[in-house]
């Protein structure tokens, strides 16, 4: 990074701020909270930046803002994010021991290292010689988790959309924005980077049967097993599977939430979630139809009734190659190129960073500096400067290199971006139509049956 005078100094004064992000960390962890409820997360961290003279555009009715930095100079406008939310592991030692939430994502880590390169980016020194606007988010309700409440949220009219980044889409919070990057630490050896191509998009089942109760023991045969009408429609699904290209990544696992009332009694009312998951949105609304159709099949093989309600979860996520490759530099000259991994693997796993991939080029590197695995009772964070320091480096650096020099390189990210849509309008289009109610098994009157799927 010879060539970036900028570089040493903007490091030494990220090392400067490590109480703070150390601080914000432990506050983090010590104030865990799901999607659209991390209001301690979001007054503390606003509280924090203002107190660095940033002024807070808060999203008001729900969790996050975000806050603007703007050298004066005309040029690309680049975000920088930060989640709030965490996830539900009970069993975690150190878990909410009221509502089981615990950040086992290292969703805390992140804030901590907005917070640290917000602190530098806001000395004037750093600005010489930048152009265009930063803008810092702190985002809500990345984890797709209970999605009854969310639902709840929607029918209120409070969010539109079930993830953080696609509601803050919404609301225009990415207005004018060309880039954005966000680090995620996790599990692996400290001081170690990883991109890998991108990550599965995913579609929301909220599927309910609907039967007829009758006493177990004395009259199953007046009763219509709603419970035996959903076993069958998973395992009519898990007959799919094989059939699934492994070139599509499709991953469909469903989880029974109502099964019944009493052990004598036939249920007659029993409801599923599931995701499905793929690497491309068309894989996953193919499938999806697939999906519908095996329970519908299911229900109507014992009579049983069937509403579906699909909602659109994320899209799938590329990282943009361009800005990967001018942000390996950063990460080359932090951690030394032999620590920095660019791969082609492609995740399973979901993030609504793919939906912000659909219109601009994005980047999500994931650094080492954690134990255990994600979303389990034994993760943790064991190497903090690895997984909040570093982050708040990369931050900072890649922000000043893409919009040193008038500009040049974030121009060359913007020059050569390949996005799934064009406008802001075709992608809430796309998700709009995956809303859908429907009984998915109709009975006439001549006795026939209409799967409607």
């Amino acid at each position: 990074m010879a060539e970036f005078s900028w570089f040493h100094p903007l490091m030494t004064a990220v090392e400067r701020e490590r109480e703070r992000i150390f601080a914000a960390e432990a506050y983090l962890w010590q104030h865990p909270a799901t999607g659209f409820r991390e209001w301690e997360a979001s007054e503390y961290l606003a509280g924090q930046f203002a107190s660095l003279g940033y002024e807070i555009h808060s999203a008001g009715n729900i969790p996050g803002f975000y806050a603007d930095i703007d050298t004066g100079r005309p040029g690309p406008a680049l975000a920088l994010l930060g989640e709030l939310d965490s996830v539900l592991c009970p069993s975690h030692p150190d878990a909410d021991t009221a509502t089981g939430a615990v950040h086992a994502c290292g969703h805390h880590t992140q804030g901590a290292a907005l917070l640290g390169a917000a602190a530098v980016l806001r000395q004037t020194e750093a600005f010489l010689g930048l152009c265009g606007r930063i803008r810092l988010i702190a985002v809500p309700a990345e984890e797709l988790l209970e999605l009854a409440y969310r639902e709840q949220l929607r029918q209120e009219g409070i969010i539109r959309y079930f993830g953080g980044k696609s509601e803050f889409l919404y609301r225009g919070y990415f207005d004018g924005i060309d880039m954005a990057m966000m680090v995620h630490a996790g599990p692996g050896p400290t001081r170690t980077f990883t991109v890998n191509q991108g990550n599965n998009g995913c579609l929301l089942k909220n599927v309910r049967f609907t039967g007829k109760a009758a006493h177990a023991g004395g009259s199953p045969h007046k009763g219509i097993n709603a419970l035996y009408a959903a076993t069958l429609g998973l395992q009519a699904i898990n007959a799919l599977r094989e059939t699934f290209r492994e070139s599509d990544h499709i991953r469909v696992h469903p989880i029974i939430t109502r099964g019944g009332s009493a052990v004598n009694v036939i249920p007659d009312d029993v409801t599923l979630e599931s995701y499905v998951r793929g690497s491309t949105i068309e894989a996953i609304l193919r499938e999806n139809k697939r999906v519908s159709l095996a329970l519908a099949g299911a229900a109507a093989s014992l009579g049983a009734r069937l509403e579906i309600a699909d909602r659109p979860g994320y899209m799938p996520l590329h990282n943009d190659p361009t800005l990967t490759g001018l942000s390996r530099e950063i990460m080359d000259a932090l951690v030394g190129p032999e620590n920095v991994r660019i791969r082609d693997k492609w995740e399973a796993g979901s993030t609504d960073m793919g939906d912000l991939s659909c219109l601009m080029p994005v980047i999500q590197p994931v650094v080492g500096g954690a134990q255990g695995e994600l979303h389990e009772a034994d993760f943790r964070i064991t190497d903090h400067e690895s997984a909040c320091v570093l982050p708040a480096k990369l931050l900072a650096g890649t922000a000043c290199a893409l919009l040193a020099e008038e500009g040049a390189l974030a121009r060359q990210v913007i020059a050569r971006k390949q996005t799934v849509y064009s406008t802001p309008a075709e992608y809430f289009q796309a998700l709009d139509a995956i809303f859908t109610d429907r009984q998915a098994v109709v009975y006439r009157d001549d006795g026939s049956v209409l799967l409607n799927c």
